[in-house]
C-alpha cells in the first residue's frame, strides 16, 4: 500500500497547546535553505536575537533560541548553570514544576523542593522563606503551568534572589506573549520558552534569554570540542555536561566567533523569527490584551455553560481555563465527541486532575471572537448530547455578554 502525502484533516486546535500556528509562520518555515554561515542566515540569527530580546523584554546580549522543544531550552539551561551537587529550590505547584525537578537531579544537583496543591499558588513570603532555609545557587520556577492554568506571581521574586545570591530561572513556555511578563524588569537570570503557544508557531524551537550573572557561569564551565578548537580555547575539567545543550558553545556559535558546534535548524529559525516578528508587530502589551480578553470570554462562556472552573481564578493566566467534568460526562468521550462531529480539540489533565478537569486555551492564532464562540457552541451541543441540561445557547451568549463589556 503506497504512504500517501501528509495531508492533515481540519483542526481546530483549542486545548493547552500545541495550537494552530499562524499561516505566516507556515510560510517563513517554506522558505528556501541557506547555509549555515551565509550572510543572509546569520543576517536572519541577528535579527531572531534583537526580536526575541523584545518578547523577552530583556536587554540581555545572550538571546537566541536553542534548537529543539521548550524541553530542550530547560535542559540546556539547567545543565550549563546547575554543577553536581549544587542546592536547587525547586517551587512545585503543578506538572511543569515536577518536570523542573526531574531535570535539575538529573544535572546531579541537590534537589530542594516546596509544594503546593494544584489550584493554587505560592505566596513570595513561602518562597522567600525557603530561599533562606535551603541556601540554593539556583531558584527554579515556572511562570504559567498549563497542567493548572495558574500562574504564579514572580515580580517579587527578583529583588529576594539577588538578595540572597541565588540565580533565578523561570520557565514560560505557556505564559509568554499571553500575559505580562518582564525578564529585566523582575531581575530573572535565565528564562526558556517555546513556540507552540501564545508565541502561534510549531514546537521545535526554544528561546532563551540569559544575564550577564549567568553568562559569566555558563563560561566559567567552557569547554571547547576537541575537533573545533584553536589554540588558547578553554578546556575545562568540569565540562558542562552535554555537548548539545552546553550553552558556552552555542553562545559562540551565535556570538561573532560563529563556532561550528552545530548545524542551525534553519526552517525553525525561519520560524521563531517570524513568531517573534509578528508578536513585536502587534506590541506585547496588545498581545497580553487580546489574550485577556479572548480568555476572560471563554472562562465566561464556560461559566454560563454550567461547568465549574478550576483553581484560583485570580491568577489564572490570560490563556488557558480549566473545567472540571460535569458528573455523568465520560471525559474522553466528551472530548472525542469534539474531535470528531466538530473537529476541535481541547486537552485532558494529568496527575490528581486526569479524568477531572478539561483544559481549553485561547492562545496564539487561536485567540480570537470566532474560536471562542464556535468551541462554546460545540461543547454546549456536546454536553447537551451527553444528558446534561443547557439553556440553548447560553454559553456564547455569556461570551458575547463578556465581550459587549
Amino acid at each position: 500500500m503506497p504512504i500517501e502525502p501528509i495531508n492533515p484533516p481540519a483542526r481546530l486546535l483549542m486545548g493547552p497547546g500545541p495550537i494552530n500556528a499562524d499561516p505566516r509562520v507556515l510560510r517563513a518555515m517554506s522558505a528556501q535553505l541557506v547555509g549555515q554561515y551565509d550572510p543572509a542566515m546569520t543576517g536572519y540569527m541577528n535579527e531572531t536575537m534583537e526580536l526575541y530580546r523584545g518578547v523577552f523584554a530583556t536587554a540581555n546580549e545572550a538571546t537566541l533560541v536553542v534548537d529543539g522543544t521548550s524541553r530542550a531550552g530547560i535542559e540546556a539551561a539547567f545543565v550549563s548553570l546547575i554543577r553536581p551537587g549544587d542546592v536547587v529550590l525547586i517551587p512545585i505547584f503543578g506538572r511543569f514544576g515536577h518536570l523542573l525537578r526531574e531535570i535539575a537531579e538529573r544535572c546531579q544537583a541537590d534537589v530542594r523542593v516546596i509544594e503546593r496543591e494544584w489550584g493554587t499558588v505560592f505566596t513570595t513570603a513561602e518562597i522567600e522563606a525557603a530561599i533562606i532555609e535551603h541556601k540554593p545557587v539556583l531558584l527554579g520556577v515556572v511562570h504559567g503551568d498549563t497542567s493548572t492554568t495558574l500562574a504564579q506571581p514572580l515580580d517579587e521574586i527578583g529583588l529576594i534572589c539577588e538578595k540572597h545570591g541565588v540565580l533565578f530561572y523561570s520557565d514560560v513556555t505557556a505564559s509568554l506573549a499571553g500575559n505580562t511578563f518582564e525578564t529585566d524588569g523582575w531581575g530573572l537570570d535565565a528564562v526558556t520558552s517555546g513556540l507552540q503557544k501564545c508565541l502561534a508557531g510549531p514546537s521545535g524551537s526554544a528561546p532563551i534569554t540569559l544575564s550577564p550573572r549567568a553568562v559569566e557561569v555558563v563560561n566559567s564551565r567552557k569547554s571547547i570540542e576537541a575537533g573545533i578548537r584553536s589554540v588558547g580555547d578553554a578546556v575545562s575539567e568540569h565540562p558542562i555536561r552535554s555537548n548539545y545543550f552546553d550553552l558556552s558553545q552555542i553562545l559562540d556559535y551565535w556570538g561573532p566567533k560563529r563556532l561550528n558546534h552545530h548545524t542551525e535548524a534553519t526552517s525553525m529559525l525561519y520560524g521563531a523569527r517570524e513568531c517573534a516578528r509578528i508578536l513585536i508587530e502587534e506590541g506585547i502589551p496588545q498581545s497580553v490584551e487580546r489574550h485577556r480578553l479572548h480568555g476572560t470570554a471563554m472562562a465566561a462562556g464556560l461559566s454560563g455553560l454550567g461547568l465549574e472552573l478550576f483553581g484560583d481564578q485570580s491568577v489564572r493566566m490570560n490563556n488557558v481555563v480549566g473545567v472540571f467534568v460535569p458528573s455523568g460526562i465520560d471525559p474522553d468521550g466528551g472530548r472525542s465527541t469534539m474531535l470528531t462531529d466538530y473537529g476541535i480539540e481541547i486537552g485532558t489533565s494529568f496527575g490528581p486532575l486526569a479524568g477531572k478537569v478539561w483544559r481549553i486555551g485561547t492562545m496564539g492564532y487561536n485567540a480570537r471572537r470566532d474560536t471562542v464562540l464556535t468551541t462554546l457552541a460545540a461543547l454546549e451541543q456536546m454536553l447537551r448530547r451527553g444528558g446534561m441540561t443547557i439553556t440553548a445557547g447560553s454559553g456564547v451568549g455569556a461570551a458575547l455578554d463578556s465581550y459587549g463589556n
